[in-house]
């Protein structure tokens, strides 16, 4: 890939106004798309075994090489001195739906090294990095991907583990290629079949295992290897498995309820649990857990923590405090602005304590997946963001709960948020009495009138970049002249169509509470969305009169999707009866008929931007095509990318074009780039066909 795409500069709040004046207006800039895909997120937090220095690891994205820059870092966990940067971490290690993997770095003994896997020419290798900041390098150098790796307890030997070679991998690419795809149950027939996403830092033929997407020779069992790190020998092992394996839920007695997470502590080898609630099935990731306390893998004795901050709540985080009987747990509030709170739980006295409380997002540098903070004795050191502050490293002491800043590298842009942007956090009811939240973007519209309003409905956590999947700048929104709301989805329904009424009920709802403010125009609403969001943006579009234009980036539920996945067997079908409560169209014609989208094209009503990855779009073609052909549907694929997209250039490509959509629709405004030409021609010649939603 190569060029560099163009960016629109909006302005903040303040300058809104017609295009012109935005882009040259010379007051400052509340959040540019450029500065949105550019954020710099810190992930992969750990503390040295002597509680003295925090390792963590930046990622940030670059527009021009379309790819991530990384880089380790070390720096005092009292803050005594500015961060180390201690050399590249490589290309980002994808965990297959658009986020880098989590992976912490591996502490020598003594604390002079990190050890880490990093990606460099599609190669993976185990590196060190000298935490003095005197050198960086790398250690194993073999024919196949290290896969996992860990040292022996006094830090002198490496153990490696490998599966198939690199040459193999591609080999049997090619051959599949030259003798044609088998069509199997592992083949996902909506996608390409050759190369079709990077894994591993390459473009990877892939096949579905267990429900996740891996290369080719993925299932080649593991082959373990021995560095001794003082002389460079690698020897082989005979071992079938990781040398010093750390514990698994697996290793763990029957219990009640799914395990979802467990950290053990490395002095007593007491292990902390979270389980599901048995009694707990919802859909929303929103389970209450248990918390609890084995005094070791094989004991039988359970110890529950049964503190009023335990109990009914959704704990996301677990860690132990070194050296003490304490597990420090995150606490993620449903009702508030999603904050988050961290209590510390003595196991044996049962007390359980503040630590501190976040209006936003306090984590070990997860985004949408829980990674708990790095702790000390005395200390943790978080990742912590707001809807309107992006993201810094910080340092909590456990005792009083005083917050430090350790390192902030998105200063200029905290600045820019905190002069211009003035997010506003919302909470509504429906007629039903159902409670919801959200963040809510003021805007100021150039004619004196209320500002139009774009809504997206899903999650709305940490720092805002357009919700989940950061399509839709939010921010930029608001310094164009369209207002903004990020609605946080209540406790889900299992029923589909309870689900996407709720969804409906909350939009209303919203739209009548700030009409009622004054502060938006409720005739010009836009709405976006993705995965559950789109759904809920198309049942929204279908169901009421509410919207003038929506935009979504994944596909619904159709009859075509059903059926290139039907191959998955009853996995498949019992997913579909799970979340949809669908079976064939035979067992359930009028479900179908109610639920799919597929079946009211003609009550779309709203202009449709759809911007998919293509791994998915061909899902949903039973409703995309007759949208294009009736000219009420812009589509645009962006080959490679998954659910959630992560090349930069496509993400910068997807805010701008969002950008322009909504302001064409809801503001009546066009860039003036000749460039845009095509793409505005497609949306007039869409605007003819659809009177009801032409520009006041």
């Amino acid at each position: 890939m190569s060029g560099k795409i163009a960016v629109e500069t909006v302005r903040a709040v303040a300058c809104a106004g017609l295009l012109g004046l935005l882009l040259h207006a010379p007051c400052g800039v509340a959040a540019t798309i450029r500065q949105l895909v550019e954020v710099v997120d810190i992930k992969n937090v750990s503390v040295s075994p002597d509680g003295r220095l925090v390792a963590f690891r930046t990622e940030q994205a670059s527009i021009e090489r379309n790819t991530y820059e990384t880089v380790w870092y070390v720096q005092p966990v009292d803050g005594a001195s500015p961060p180390r940067r201690l050399g590249d971490g490589g290309e980002m290690l994808s965990d297959g739906g658009g986020s880098s993997k989590p992976e912490l770095p591996v502490w020598s003994s003594d604390g002079r090294w990190i050890f880490f896997r990093a990606v460099h020419d599609a190669r993976i290798e185990v590196w060190r990095a000298a935490v003095d900041g005197s050198r960086t390098e790398q250690l194993t150098h073999g024919t196949a991907n290290v896969r996992s790796f860990s040292l022996n307890p006094d830090g002198s030997v490496l153990y490696y583990s490998v599966g198939a070679t690199r040459q193999a991998v591609s080999d049997a690419e090619l051959a599949e290629y030259d003798r044609g795809v088998h069509i199997d149950r592992t083949v996902m027939l909506g996608e390409a079949l050759f190369r079709s996403g990077f894994q591993d830092g390459r473009l990877a033929t892939q096949r579905l295992r267990g429900g996740v997407r891996l290369p080719l020779l993925s299932d080649a069992p593991d082959h373990w290897k021995a560095l001794k790190l003082s002389t460079g020998v690698t020897t082989e092992l005979a071992l079938g498995r990781h040398p010093v394996a750390p514990v698994k839920a697996a290793d763990l007695p029957p219990a009640d309820g799914e395990i979802l997470r467990i950290a053990e502590d490395r002095g007593s080898k007491r292990i902390a649990v979270l389980r599901e609630q048995s009694d707990q099935q919802g859909r929303a990731g929103q389970h209450s857990v248990v918390l609890s306390m084995l005094p070791g893998i094989k004991s039988g004795r359970l110890v529950k923590c049964t503190a009023e901050p335990c109990t009914g709540k959704q704990i996301t985080d677990i860690v132990w405090r070194p050296g003490s009987d304490e597990i420090l747990f995150t606490v993620s509030e449903r009702d508030s602005e999603l904050e988050q709170s961290i209590f510390r739980w003595n196991v044996v006295t049962g007390d359980v304590l503040p630590v501190v409380r976040s209006r936003g997002q306090i984590t070990g540098g997860g985004r949408w997946g829980a990674e708990p903070c790095a702790a000390s004795a005395s200390a943790l050191v978080c990742v912590a963001a707001e809807a309107d502050v992006p993201p810094r490293l910080e340092r909590i002491d456990l005792e009083s709960g005083s917050r430090t800043v350790l390192f902030a590298p998105n200063q200029t842009l905290a600045q820019d948020m905190k002069k211009f942007v003035r997010v506003r956090f919302v909470t509504w009811t429906d007629a039903q009495g159902r409670r919801y939240t959200g963040q809510f973007y003021p805007s100021t519209a150039g004619d004196g009138r209320p500002p139009p309003l774009f809504i997206v409905y899903y999650r709305c956590t940490g720092f805002l970049r357009g919700s989940v999947g950061d399509e839709w700048p939010l921010a930029t929104f608001a310094g164009s002249g369209i207002a903004a709301l990020c609605i946080n989805a209540a406790p889900l329904s299992d029923d589909a169509v309870a689900r996407y009424q709720q969804g409906l009920s909350a939009v209303e709802e919203a739209v009548t509470m700030l009409a009622k403010q004054g502060v938006i125009d409720p005739t010009r609403v836009g709405m976006g969305g993705l995965s559950f969001g789109s759904e809920v943006a198309v049942w929204t579009a279908i169901h009421s009169d509410l919207l003038r234009a929506i935009s979504v980036s994944s596909p619904v539920v159709t009859p075509m999707g059903s059926l290139m996945m039907s191959l998955g067997g009853e996995a498949e079908h019992s997913r579909m009866r799970r979340y949809w409560q669908l079976g064939t169209l035979e067992e359930t014609p009028d479900h179908w008929r109610q639920l799919s989208p597929t079946y009211h094209i003609e009550r779309m009503r709203a202009p449709v931007l759809m911007q998919m990855p293509e791994r998915e779009f061909r899902y949903s073609l039973d409703f995309i095509v007759p949208l294009v052909r009736r000219h009420r549907a812009d589509v645009y694929v962006f080959p490679h990318e998954q659910h959630q997209k992560s090349q930069p250039r496509h993400k910068l490509a997807v805010y701008q074009r969002n950008l322009d959509w909504f302001r064409f629709w809801l503001l009546g405004e066009e860039d003036a780039d000749s460039a845009k030409a095509s793409q505005y021609a497609t949306w007039r010649q869409m605007r003819q066909g659809l009177p009801a939603v032409q520009p006041h």
